[in-house]
């Protein structure tokens, strides 16, 4: 499988490193290019400098013709952006967005985009240790509908973990959680062709989140 990964945090690169173990194509994108030192010296994928929220940076990236795309990047907005592009502009069939909060991360399964939420795998995983009573949800909420503009995400044969659940209720809610803004593209270079090499980008504007995003890198 062709697998694109936007962000290269700590999970980020251990899903591009077990991936490219397996055999995988893989492509990583990151707005840092430190981000990925974080890849070992044995990856053979590609890693790419730029905002995968940038239509241009993800074609350039190959995201075109891609079986997974995974956005795992630290800011809701950021994710959810570049998994609507995948899957809208680039036809790519499975697509998984972190999202952080747990609301969110229902209404945009419900607008028909795959979520993990980490605040819900963390307070399962302690709950559980502790014995305490877990709600019965999925590590991954799989797409129950479909967002303005975009077809329901077929997740059959996804990799991971995935299973069904309610949206938030109706688009309204979802259409809120949609509109709670966007941030601006910071393009770097694009490295072609399977390779550890990575090209260090030209010096660029500053990265500016927005106001109420948090950290570019997954931590």
């Amino acid at each position: 499988m062709k697998i694109v990964i936007v962000g290269c945090g700590r999970v980020g690169a251990e899903l591009a490193t077990a991936f490219d173990a397996s055999g995988h194509e893989v492509v990583i994108l990151d707005l840092r290019t430190d981000a990925f030192d974080r890849l070992p010296s044995s990856f053979r994928g590609s890693a790419v400098r730029g905002d995968g929220t940038d239509e241009d940076v993800l074609e350039r990236a190959g995201t075109r013709g891609a079986d997974v795309f995974i956005a795992m990047s630290e800011g809701d907005n950021r994710n959810v952006m570049a998994a609507q592009l995948a899957h809208e502009a680039f036809d790519v069939r499975r697509v998984i967005a972190k999202i952080n909060d747990p609301v969110r991360a229902e209404a945009y399964a419900d607008l028909g985009i795959a979520t993990l939420c980490r605040t819900n795998l963390m307070s399962d995983a302690i709950n559980a240790f502790l014995g305490l009573p877990t709600p019965p949800r999925p590590g991954v909420l799989a797409p129950t509908g479909s967002h303005p503009g975009g077809e329901h995400h077929d997740l059959a044969n996804a990799p991971g973990p995935a299973g069904a659940t309610s949206g938030a209720g109706g688009s309204p809610a979802a259409a809120a959680a949609i509109g709670a803004g966007s941030t601006a593209g910071l393009t770097g270079p694009v490295t072609g062709g399977p390779s550890t090499a990575i090209t260090p980008a030209p010096p660029a504007t500053p990265f500016a989140p927005a106001p109420g995003s948090q950290s570019r890198t997954e931590n």
